[in-house]
């Protein structure tokens, strides 16, 4: 229908552009009360619109890393683990390198089987303490990354000894701790001595290792509680440009409510001018 095909009395107009911005209002305030924000677009307001998603992406990218953090977390308990492991056993081949003390040629022979025995489970054990691809008892490493920007690192390096990096299949012997070669002839006293002396060393570098581990977990895990509430303050931030009163906005409903029923009752009003025409006839 074309504007011009019916004419309204001034009055009748203009009650019926108040009805027709009061409708608007009204389905405004009713998408605020759906959706809890009072800034859904950015014909809304678009300095806090654009500000708000700005906020809302780097939370989203801060959120990324952090579960990355967390990969990270997990990948130092599978090295700790390792480790204790392995402190367990060196502590076990010491008990049996005291057990050779003393004892005649037949029992050091079999001592020294489990010794050995003992060591190559070094080995394999730390083949196994791998998490997700990385192992870092076989010379893995890892870089975490705190911040979106990519400049907040941290290097996290494998176990290493005075030789560089432990291999895969020569551990205990990287960390200077040899097997019995032969023990049919008898193991002297210096022969045992000398494996005491491997095994602690072999335990100190352990030790120090784990120190590093606790060292690296420690700031990961202080940037995840970091990431955490910056996240958080981000979504507060986001929220405080964007999110509705919807005590505010119920009132309004009720008001314009209210002013619809008005300006429906004005128009008929206005109307009657009009209406008077045909009392004429």
């Amino acid at each position: 229908m074309a504007i011009s095909d019916i004419s309204l009395t001034a009055g009748m107009r203009s009650n019926l552009l108040q009805l027709q911005s009061t409708t608007k209002l009204m389905d405004r305030t009713q998408v605020r009360l759906s959706t809890g924000k009072r800034v859904n677009t950015a014909l809304d307001d678009p300095t806090n619109f654009f500000a708000a998603k700005n906020h809302m992406n780097r939370a989203n990218d801060l959120s990324t890393l952090k579960d990355a953090m967390g990969e990270a977390v997990q990948t130092i308990k599978a090295a700790d683990n390792g480790v204790t492991a392995l402190t367990s056993l060196i502590e076990s081949a010491k008990g049996l390198v005291q057990a050779m003390r003393g004892a005649d040629s037949a029992t050091q022979l079999t001592l020294a089987g489990q010794y050995n025995t003992v060591l190559s489970q070094i080995n394999t054990l730390a083949t196994d303490a791998s998490y997700k691809g990385t192992n870092f008892l076989t010379g893995g490493s890892l870089t975490v990354t705190f911040n979106e920007g990519g400049d907040a690192t941290l290097s996290i390096i494998g176990f290493s000894t005075a030789a560089g990096l432990v291999g895969t299949s020569t551990l205990a012997q990287d960390m200077g701790i040899s097997l019995f070669a032969s023990v049919a002839t008898g193991i002297g006293g210096g022969s045992l001595d000398l494996a005491l002396d491997q095994l602690n060393s072999g335990l100190n570098q352990l030790r120090s290792f784990s120190n590093e581990l606790a060292s690296n977990l420690t700031i990961i895990t202080v940037r995840q509680d970091f990431t955490d509430n910056m996240v958080n303050t981000l979504q507060e931030g986001a929220d405080n440009l964007t999110q509705a009163d919807t005590n505010e906005e119920g009132a309004n409903m009720l008001m314009l409510q209210t002013r619809q029923q008005l300006g429906v009752t004005a128009l008929s009003l206005a109307s009657q001018n009009a209406q008077a025409v045909l009392r004429l006839f």
